[in-house]
């Protein structure tokens, strides 16, 4: 069996990897396609793209908010939803929850 990776982020910690994925595949569950990110969520979403290693290409020109959408087409469609950045230019791009909970060198 594998070590148990706690998730820290500046929002919560999670005891488990499992943990966080639960957390935010359930936020990700309670919006319909289409739906803005309550501020709330959208706190938690902040903290938990921050450790996407492509940060800065995902933040752009500046996060104003996130929806809920469907996968673009060039992505494997391992899901018919995923959490979508809005900038602060109004441009979007996809993000992944398991690529930013992936383990990272300092984990």
């Amino acid at each position: 069996m594998g070590k148990t990776r706690r998730i820290t982020l500046t929002t919560r910690s999670f005891e488990k990897a499992g943990d966080a994925t639960a957390f935010f595949t359930a936020m990700l569950n309670r919006y319909n396609i289409g739906d803005c990110v309550s501020a709330e969520d959208a706190t938690d979403l902040c903290a938990l793209l921050r450790r996407h290693d492509q940060f800065e290409e995902k933040a752009g020109t500046g996060i104003a908010g996130f929806e809920v959408n469907t996968p673009p087409e060039d992505v494997p469609q391992f899901s018919r939803r995923c959490f979508w950045v809005i900038r602060s230019d109004d441009t979007k791009i996809d993000f992944s929850i398991g690529h930013c909970l992936k383990p990272r060198p300092y984990d």
